[in-house]
């Protein structure tokens, strides 16, 4: 009688199990452009305050680029619409008038990978108010996913980063359609070709200094790179080189990369005469367990195209620094 008790006691907990696994829900890639940002609101609410907020502090415009352009492309669409292949979109802020109040954020709710942050309130202020002072916390997610992707998508194939390993002691994920344009002294140029011009990585590195304030240290980095682009980064003619635009004004802060302290800046470079400029980014390594300050930074040259992109193509190469 006990052997017939512990078979039906068994098989009870098999077709529990069965039942359980049948519950696991298959949740389809995400899909989207880098940067594409779905808004799910309804009209009525995008063409008051409520969508003015999500267009001026969402879709804020991008610091240190020659022309306007936003974090991310907006693309909108009605509630009634968010079903199917449109709930596949990697990202997705939802926005809706509601008794209850508040911000949540969601990890893969449709699709896999995805972040989706879902605003809700009783009235178009407290939305307006709410997508305000939450902007920040909600572009960081988006832009941390954008990033993830972006660097994924990098892996696919990738670029032979050994001489670059060997001259400076770190390791970075490049797309195989980059070239090195110049090794010389443990100094690297890496660029690709766009449609109207290039995208560029420089990488070196030098002695490295304490600074007692961030404006000092942000100085030294601009003394720096105009330095380096005079020695190596030559202008279409003789005498001409690529130096800081000094009517723009250098935008400098502290992250942490690589479990290293760094010095993120963001302005514009030009070369004299040449009718030429672009955006760039630079990230200045505090490396003490090198003792030196290792310097990756990124610059675009593309005239007549987008440029936003390309910089954080650049960023998301330059993220995935590790230091030996």
């Amino acid at each position: 009688m006990k052997f017939f008790i512990n078979i039906i006691l068994i098989s009870l907990v098999l077709i529990s199990c069965k039942e359980n696994a049948s519950k696991k829900v298959y949740k389809s890639q995400s899909s989207g452009n880098i940067n594409s940002l779905l808004v799910v609101v309804d009209n009525d609410l995008w063409s008051t305050s409520v969508g003015e907020s999500i267009r001026r502090y969402i879709g804020a415009e991008v610091y240190g680029l020659p022309q306007v352009e936003p974090q991310f492309d907006l693309r909108q669409v009605p509630r009634s619409v968010f079903s199917d292949f449109v709930r596949m979109n990697r990202t997705v802020l939802k926005v809706q008038l509601s008794d209850e109040q508040g911000v949540k954020f969601y990890s893969d709710p449709y699709a896999k990978p995805q972040k989706m942050v879902v605003v809700s309130g009783p009235s178009r202020q407290i939305l307006a108010e709410l997508i305000e002072q939450n902007a920040s916390q909600i572009i960081s997610v988006f832009k941390n996913e954008e990033l993830k992707e972006r660097q994924r998508r990098t892996r696919k194939s990738l670029f032979n980063t050994a001489a670059i390993e060997k001259g400076l002691g770190l390791k970075l994920e490049i797309p195989s359609v980059y070239r090195i344009a110049k090794n010389e002294d443990d100094f690297f140029w890496i660029r690709r070709d766009t449609k109207t011009g290039i995208i560029n990585i420089l990488l070196y590195s030098v002695a490295l200094q304490e600074f007692k304030t961030t404006e000092a240290f942000s100085q030294r980095v601009i003394q720096l790179r105009d330095s380096v682009a005079q020695q190596h980064i030559p202008g279409p003619t003789e005498g001409n080189f690529m130096t800081t635009e000094t009517a723009y004004t250098p935008f400098s802060f502290f992250t942490e990369l690589a479990n290293t302290k760094v010095l993120e800046t963001r302005s514009l470079w030009k070369v004299e005469g040449a009718f030429m400029s672009g955006p760039f980014v630079n990230y200045s390594f505090i490396d003490t367990k090198n003792d030196r300050l290792l310097v990756a930074e990124g610059f675009v040259y593309a005239p007549s195209e987008p440029k936003r992109d390309y910089v954080f193509e650049l960023e998301a190469i330059i993220k995935s620094i590790t230091i030996q």
